[in-house]
């Protein structure tokens, strides 16, 4: 965020009053990219300011320490394939299917969220509905 600001307030003003001084600006290709990315970088911090105010509302002490909560790494059998899952519960900008962290915005997210090891759960998912039984689970107390 700093880093996107300085660019905001000191570099790219630079960077555009220089291409001003070069003239006809119709057709000054350092002018329009250099506004271009005053516009992106504009968006960029109203995006992580957007963020940051949602992350300041999540309490760690109102995070479950015994059932599936957000920060979760729970390891789940897909009982249809009988095939060992580990997956991780994460905010919706972290989510990585392919490598585990599902958001807990997402059907499994949501399926899993406030049950405990030991559970069976049935999760609609656009392949259809999966039965998953929870076998082990470490809440993000235990894991920091």
């Amino acid at each position: 965020m700093k880093a996107l600001e300085r660019e905001l307030r000191i570099e790219l003003p630079q960077e555009i009053k220089r291409a001003l001084a070069m003239g006809d600006l119709r057709e000054n290709a350092e002018y329009h990219a250099a506004l271009e990315r005053q516009s992106f970088v504009k968006a960029r911090i109203g995006q992580l300011r957007t963020r940051l105010g949602e992350l300041s509302e999540i309490r760690i002490e109102d995070i479950s320490r015994d059932k599936v909560g957000l920060g979760s790494l729970l390891k789940v059998l897909d009982t249809r394939e009988d095939k060992e899952i580990t997956y991780e519960i994460v905010l919706s900008d972290e989510a990585d299917p392919a490598n585990g962290k599902i958001s807990i915005t997402s059907p499994l997210g949501r399926g899993f969220t406030g049950r405990e090891p030991g559970d069976e759960v049935s999760i609609q998912v656009p392949s259809g509905t999966r039965t998953y039984e929870i076998l082990t689970l470490k809440t993000i107390h235990e894991r920091e």
